[in-house]
Order: C-alpha cells, then sequence, then structure tokens
C-alpha cells in the first residue's frame, strides 16, 4: 500500500479537529502505532469471536468448545484458580489438596495459570467459568495481534492499517486456531513472540535495558515452555535486524547489540527463576511419557498447512491469510526493498521453514524432547517471520507487478502442490480463492493511487532516473527520516487532492481487511467443526456440576476425611466441583501419584498422567475417603446441552488421614496384583484371590459367598459380565489408558464365580484378575486402624499436623502420596525429607513422640529464589549504569 494511504487517513482524522498541518506532528510514530494496534485488537477480537458464532460454539451457541485438553486441563484448572484467588480453597499456592490426593500446585500454576490475563476468571461467578476462560483466550489472542501491529510499525515506518490487518493475519494465524485456542496456555507464547522482538529492537539500539529484562521475565512466567520458543525466534529476527539494518555498522557495534539482548533475556529469565525452576524441576519427577520419535510430515501436507480451513495435529499449522502470504511471497522478487534485507528476511523464512522438519532442529525448538501429541508447537514463530518479511514487502509501497506475479506464481505453486493433501477441507480452495480475488482488486486500487500520485510526492515504488528502484533505507535514523520525508511531500501535495483519489487507497485497505478477515473466519469455524467431529470431548458445564459442587459443599469434612466427587463428565472432577479425590490431570503428574495410584487398582488416561477416581471400599479406607459422590445421569451426555444428573452422598467410617502402622515395612500377602498391593497397604487380608480357570471367553472361580467380586485388568479392553449381573465396561489401551478395577456383583449362594468376557482384539489379563471382597474382614480392618490412629488431624495450607495415641511406634502414615517435596518429623524433632511406606508419605516413630507434623514445599523454590534475587541484583545494576551513562 502506498503512502498515500496512511497520509489521506491521516487527514480524514485531521478533518475531525485534529490539525493537519503539513509538517509532521510530534509523537505521530506513536500514534500510528497506538492506531495500528488498537485497530488490530478489536479487529482480532472481533473475528475471533466471528469465527465461534459461526460454528455455534459457546459462548455464541450451544455447542461446547471444550475439545481434548482444553476440558479436561485448563477448563478445571481456571476454576479452581478462580476458588484459589478467592480463598475458597482447602490448599496454598504451594499444595493442591483437592487433586490426586495432594499435588504440587506451584508447578501446575507456572505450567497453566501464570499468565496475568488468567487472574481475570476472578471476575466471573463459578457458573460462569466457561465463558471467563473464553475471554482469556480472546484477550491473550488479541494482545498478541495488538503486539505484532505495534512491532511491525517499529521495525519499518508503512500505512498502520496495513499493519493492523497483518497484525490481526499473526493473531488468527492457523497455529491459533488449530492449536492455541485450545491449549490457552500456548497463546502467552503467540504474545511474546512479537514483544521479545521488540525487546530486541531495543537492545540493537540500546535503548530501554531495564524494561527489556522486565519484558522477558513476563514472558517467561506467562508460560516459560512458549516463551523458549518466542525467544529462538525473537532470535532469528534480531540476527536479521543485525545483518541488515545498519550497513556500515562494525561488527563490534553489531556484537554489542547481540550482547544487550543476551543481557536482558538472561536477566529476565533469572528474575522468572523461581516458577521456572519449579516448573523445570517438576517435569524430572511428572511420571514419564513414552519417548517419541520424530517423523516430519509430508510436505504436501506441510504446504496445505499455508492454507485456510486446514486442520491436523500431525503438520505445522501455517496460514496467515492468503493476501498476507502473498505478500510474504511477493519479498524475494520486491525491488524496492534492499537487497539485503530481501536476502536475509528470505532465508531466514526458508530456513525457519525447514528447521520444522529436521530431527536436531526439531529437537532444539522442543529444548530436547519431542512433544508427545502436536509436534509442530513452534510453528507461530514461523507465522511471525511470514508477517515480517509481507510488511517488509507492503510497508513502502504496493509491490510492483512484476513482484506480484511472481508472488502470486509461487502461491499458486503452493496451492497446486498441496491439492492431494488429506487436510484440504471443501472450504479451502474456495476460501483461498476469494481472499485472492479481493486482494488482487485491492492491489490494483493501490496500483492506480500511487500513479495518482502528485510528481513532488515520494512513496509507492517509484523510480528513479536511472530507472532503478532505489535502495531502502538502512538505518533507524534514515528509515524514519525517508518515511517522514514521504509523508511531508505527500501531505503538500494533496493539499485538496480529488475525493475519488483519496478513496482509493482507502478501498484498496477495506478490501484487503476484508480479504483477511473472511477467510480468518472460516478458517476458525471449520477448525472448531472439525475438531469437534474428530477429537475427544467434554460436554459444557451446568446442572451436573452443580448439583456435585452443592453436595461436596454439604458434605465435605476436610481434613477429618476426605469427599471424592465421583465421576463427573469432563475429567479433572474435583478442581471443578470440589473435594479432595484422587481425579489428576497435569503434565507434571508425578510419576508416585501415577506409579502408586495405578498399582492399587486406580485407572489413568493420558499415558498416566491423568489418574482417575476409583469406587472402591479398599482404597477409600486406605485414603480416608469417607464421603463418596454417586451420579446418575438423567440423559446421555450430548455436545450441544449440558448435562443433568441426579448426585448422592454416601457417607461411611475410614480411618483417619494419618494412621500408626506396626513397621516400616508392610505385613500382608505377597503378589504383584492390585489386591495384594492394597492388603500390604492395609495391613489385613480382605480379599479372597482365587486362581480362576480360563475357557475361552470365560472366567470360572470360587468365592465366599455374599462377598463383592472385582475385576482388575489394567490393559483389558471389552466389557466383563458376572453370570446374573450386568456387563461392566473396562477401556484399558496401553499406554495411553489403564483400566481401573471394577465391581461386577455378589457371588451367589453357591459360591461358583463365571465372568464372561466380550474383549476387543486379545484380551490381555494379570495373574490374577478376579478378588472377592469380604466386607466383614475389611470392617474389621477399618476399626483397627482407626482406634491405632490419629485422634486429631489439622490441616493448612501445606502441612499437616497429626496427634497420636501416647507411645505410638512404627510408622505414621500420611495417606498422601510421597510425592518430591515433602519434610516430616515426629514430635519436636527438625523436619527431614519424608520416608515412604508403599508409595505415601511416612514419618518413623520411637514411642515418644505424640505429634507428626508434615509440610510440603515444592522442589526448586529455593534454588529458583536465590537465581531470582541475582538476577533482580543485577537488573538494578544494570539501571544504575545505564541512569550513569545518560548523564555523562
Amino acid at each position: 500500500m502506498p503512502p498515500v494511504a496512511e497520509t489521506v487517513l491521516d487527514e480524514v482524522e485531521a478533518e475531525g479537529g485534529e490539525d493537519a498541518g503539513p509538517g509532521p506532528r510530534t509523537g505521530a510514530p506513536a500514534r500510528r502505532g497506538a492506531r495500528a494496534a488498537g485497530a488490530a485488537a478489536l479487529l482480532t477480537a472481533v473475528l475471533f469471536c466471528l469465527a465461534t458464532a459461526l460454528s455455534r460454539s459457546h459462548p455464541f451457541g450451544p455447542v461446547t468448545r471444550n475439545v481434548v485438553d482444553l476440558g479436561q486441563q485448563y477448563l478445571p484448572y481456571h476454576a479452581y484458580w478462580r476458588s484459589f484467588l478467592r480463598g475458597e480453597t482447602h490448599g496454598d499456592a504451594f499444595l493442591n489438596w483437592n487433586s490426586g490426593f495432594g499435588a504440587n500446585f506451584l508447578g501446575d500454576v507456572g505450567t497453566y495459570l501464570s499468565s496475568p490475563v488468567d487472574l481475570l476468571v476472578v471476575f466471573f461467578p463459578a457458573d460462569r467459568i466457561e465463558l471467563a476462560l473464553y475471554v482469556v483466550t480472546a484477550v491473550k489472542i488479541t494482545a498478541a495481534g495488538a503486539a505484532m501491529a505495534a512491532l511491525l510499525l517499529r521495525l519499518r515506518p508503512g500505512p498502520w492499517p496495513v499493519a493492523a490487518a497483518l497484525g490481526t493475519a499473526y493473531a488468527l494465524s492457523g497455529w491459533t486456531f488449530n492449536f492455541g485456542s485450545t491449549v490457552p496456555m500456548w497463546l502467552d507464547g503467540l504474545a511474546a513472540f512479537p514483544l521479545l522482538c521488540l525487546v530486541g529492537e531495543w537492545a540493537r539500539t540500546g535503548r530501554r535495558p531495564v524494561l527489556g529484562p522486565l519484558v522477558v521475565a513476563l514472558a517467561w512466567i506467562a508460560n516459560f515452555y512458549t516463551a523458549y520458543m518466542a525467544t529462538l525466534g525473537a532470535a532469528v529476527v534480531l540476527a536479521v535486524r543485525l545483518l541488515t539494518v545498519e550497513e556500515t555498522a562494525t561488527v563490534r557495534r553489531r556484537l554489542a547489540g547481540a550482547l544487550r539482548a543476551a543481557r536482558s533475556v538472561l536477566v529476565g529469565v533469572g528474575l522468572a527463576a523461581p516458577l521456572v525452576a519449579v516448573v523445570f524441576l517438576g517435569t524430572k519427577t511428572a511420571d514419564p511419557t513414552p519417548e517419541v520419535t520424530f517423523a516430519p510430515a509430508a510436505w504436501t501436507d506441510v504446504l496445505a498447512r499455508f492454507l485456510p480451513a486446514t486442520a491436523s495435529t500431525a503438520s505445522p499449522a501455517l496460514f496467515i491469510g492468503t493476501p498476507a502470504l502473498l505478500l510474504a511471497l511477493t519479498l524475494p522478487f520486491n525491488r524496492a526493498v534492499a537487497p539485503r534485507v530481501r536476502a536475509a528476511l528470505t532465508a531466514a523464512v526458508v530456513l525457519v521453514t525447514l528447521s520444522l522438519q529436521w530431527e536436531p532442529t526439531h529437537l532444539l525448538w522442543h529444548a530436547g524432547a519431542s512433544p508427545n501429541g502436536v509436534p509442530y508447537r513452534q510453528a507461530f514463530v514461523l507465522c511471525g517471520l511470514l508477517l515480517i518479511a509481507a510488511w517488509f514487502s507492503v510497508a513502502g509501497g504496493v509491490p510492483r507487478p512484476a513482484a506480484l506475479l511472481a508472488g502470486g506464481a509461487l502461491l499458486g505453486g503452493l496451492a497446486w502442490a498441496a491439492r492431494g493433501s488429506v487436510d484440504i477441507d471443501r472450504w479451502t480452495f474456495p476460501a483461498s480463492g476469494a481472499a485472492a480475488l479481493l486482494a488482487l482488486i485491492a492491489a490494483l486500487l493501490a496500483l492506480a493511487a500511487a500513479r495518482r500520485e502528485p510528481s513532488g510526492a515520494v512513496g509507492g515504488n517509484h523510480r528513479n532516473s536511472t530507472g532503478t528502484a532505489p535502495e531502502a533505507p538502512t538505518g533507524d535514523n534514515r528509515e524514519n527520516s525517508t518515511a517522514t520525508a514521504r509523508q511531508d511531500s505527500a501531505r503538500t501535495a494533496l493539499k485538496a487532492p480529488a475525493r475519488p483519489a483519496r478513496l482509493l487507497p482507502l478501498l484498496a485497505v477495506l478490501l484487503l481487511v476484508a480479504a483477511q478477515a473472511g477467510e480468518a473466519a472460516v478458517t476458525g469455524k471449520r477448525i472448531e467443526e472439525q475438531q469437534r467431529a474428530e477429537v475427544a470431548w467434554s460436554p459444557r458445564t451446568g446442572p451436573w456440576h452443580e448439583a456435585a459442587a452443592r453436595e461436596v459443599a454439604r458434605a465435605d469434612a476436610w481434613p477429618r476425611h476426605r469427599t471424592d466427587p465421583g465421576e463427573v463428565p469432563g475429567g479433572n472432577d474435583v478442581l471443578l466441583v470440589g473435594g479432595q479425590g484422587a481425579d489428576y490431570y497435569s503434565s507434571l503428574t508425578s510419576e508416585t501419584t501415577s506409579r502408586t495410584l495405578v498399582s492399587l487398582g486406580f485407572g489413568a488416561y493420558a499415558k498416566g498422567r491423568h489418574p482417575v477416581t476409583l469406587d472402591n471400599p479398599v482404597t477409600d479406607a486406605l485414603f480416608s475417603v469417607g464421603t463418596r459422590m454417586r451420579s446418575e445421569p438423567a440423559e446421555p451426555v450430548r455436545q450441544d446441552a449440558p448435562p443433568r444428573a441426579t448426585v448422592t452422598a454416601t457417607t461411611v467410617p475410614v480411618p483417619p488421614l494419618v494412621t500408626v502402622r506396626p513397621s516400616a515395612r508392610p505385613a500382608g500377602p505377597s503378589g504383584d496384583s492390585a489386591f495384594a498391593r492394597q492388603e500390604r497397604l492395609l495391613g489385613a487380608s480382605v480379599y479372597e484371590l482365587p486362581a480362576p480357570r480360563r475357557t475361552g471367553r470365560a472366567l470360572a472361580a470360587h468365592c465366599p459367598a455374599g462377598s463383592e467380586v472385582w475385576f482388575w485388568a489394567p490393559e483389558y479392553r471389552g466389557t466383563a459380565t458376572l453370570a446374573g449381573q450386568r456387563p461392566v465396561r473396562f477401556d484399558g489401551k496401553p499406554p495411553a489408558v489403564s483400566a481401573a478395577m471394577g465391581a461386577l456383583g455378589t457371588v451367589p449362594a453357591s459360591g461358583e464365580v463365571r465372568i464372561a468376557l466380550d474383549p476387543e482384539g486379545r484380551a490381555r489379563l494379570p495373574r490374577e484378575p478376579v478378588g472377592c471382597l469380604v466386607r466383614a474382614r475389611l470392617d474389621t480392618a477399618v476399626d483397627r486402624l482407626t482406634a491405632t490412629g490419629a485422634t486429631r488431624v489439622r490441616t493448612t495450607g501445606h502441612t499437616v499436623t497429626a496427634a497420636l495415641p501416647p507411645g505410638s511406634t512404627g510408622v505414621a502414615v500420611l495417606a498422601v502420596p510421597r510425592i518430591s517435596g515433602w519434610s516430616c518429623a515426629a514430635g519436636d524433632a527438625d523436619l527431614r525429607p519424608a520416608r515412604a511406606y508403599e508409595g505415601l508419605v511416612a514419618v518413623p516413630l520411637d514411642g515418644r513422640a505424640d505429634t507428626v507434623h508434615c509440610s510440603f514445599r515444592p522442589p526448586g523454590l529455593r534454588l529458583g529464589g536465590a537465581v531470582g534475587a541475582a538476577a533482580l541484583l543485577a537488573l538494578a545494576a544494570t539501571g544504575v549504569l545505564h541512569r550513569r551513562r545518560s548523564r555523562g
């Protein structure tokens, strides 16, 4: 777009009362940046909401948005975050008592909730948490668009409406719709990339040495995972700028800029260390997921992802809009841009694209570990580089026809090569074609406006007397002065232009915005629809969750005993409705928690990182679950309506949270079945463990009449049916899913147990798949543990104090998984790292102490605090030195 477009828009605003003098107005660049950022934010917010409305998704429609982890992780975590901020939880910033029988909450805060935008949830009522999360998502995306628009004008002066349109294109890229909008924590990296590029600009020019590290710290605190990727991307942009902006700069001057940028990053990351260190060490103790070997996507699919309405988790989401992509593709052929800039930016885009497909660089982008799930999480960086390339090609004026034809040929070749990809949607080529047509008309209008510019105006892609394109300015001062001269000359020449000539640039901008906007809205709509049809989803929160929350609040007796909300659709139930159950889904789920619970018969999803509740009386006794909720759905769970159910609460006697065992080595039957492990931890034999005879698809055994038949087969997928009872479903699918132990029914008077199996595929059964629970034995064990256990238990945010019967010996066992960070002591002794008793927290007793005290501190907090303090001192020293130099 020629500079005349911006000039006309400025004059239109001036007619409304602003001084329209021919000279440059004070603060004009800042005003243009603010206009661009504001326009990009507004356009981004409107289009994101429009895409949601077109797909009939909540909050603009009845259909759930809660696909995959959005419903299983981010929605529950934001619900709990709201309750935490309002002081409504039992835990504190260190420990979450609600999840996984006690989990490292600070690690989860740093992973999911540390963005300042997440604080907005506190302003929403509890029954509007989905709306709160949608607003958080929209604000993050909007901020990314505004930041990119502001960055573009900082990199090179140009028409602010075009910068706003390109900022919106970045915020509403395919990466945002396909990945970011359903993983809100990654959106902080989307906003961080342009901000970190701005920090690079400050470092290059020796400005804002204190603010720069603070911006880096904010980015890394908000989400260090994508901030790491954004930092790598910003380093690429800085390298391009150091090589191209100042051609006469010495090597020493460029090296100084690079070192200033490195200092900003090191100090900023150091400031974020108290949180980053906790998350980093949390990942070291997290339940390990199976190793992933990176397999690059087919290039046909990679090319297809540049086009609209494509969705996949196996290839990089690179859509930025056909007009923006066309402008980026014109850069190598745009002779109005300095050759050095063209070469460096083109090389950067090509190399980053190739780096997505090469395993060593793939690992570099992901901090050395190939991720499970989406393998192209860094693709937003390439989207940003493409838009920077587009901006450099259009900032000085619309590319000449030759460059447009060459870029169009590349775009056509890309579309042709991608035509056979499985990712192509029926909307892809119609949407792309319509956007390309609008972009072509906009380019023609802009070229026509450039030809109508008075001879005194310096703008567009005009030629000098030799017939060659003038070399683009190379330094910040020269860029700004040249742009100002162009605008001054254009303003003078356009004091009273013909109104049709003034409308052409406006029409061109409007058509460009319309092309980008329409394509983005269609892409967002189609991606949401495809995701709902192809991946796992959770229903909207509603009456079922509200009923469960009411029952939990009524029955909650913590810390006298736990209350488990049972199964509520969506996962991470306790974070949504309250209680202190086993359900817990986090990237930081401790291996100790996962292994301990699964070994006791609990089920787990997400390769072990999502243990779920188990309605079993033995494990309820082990973990002091005194009240359990059970739900009876009123109707099938649907995508387009919140579910309803009847929720009932049952309270039974259970041992206290802290019990006393006779020795550090648990007594009980040998064996590796979940039944044997439960008995060892309980200290009593409560199951009959028959050796079932397997005949085809049936199991036969003999158990005491009236005992309860339990079936345990973590890898079994299918149904198991006790004769005369209903089939019970088991969903084992190793390594992703471990099936929970399930009750099949009551043993008849004959004592004969016959179980019919209907497996999906080969039936994988352990050596002891059947256990018959004798309730009288369990009642005796519960009475014994209650009589010898704690007489009083008191908890604070991250501590437990229990009073024990005098003379207690052996070992006190806290019904909490022994994750890293627990320290305990008996009596007045000093806290020491807690011991483990079959995976639970344990404290040795010598008969002299009548109290035990345990406290949890997230691993890495002390180290991170020391690093953060050192970084703060370095920042203060930097500020003092900068002020002294400025005064000198």
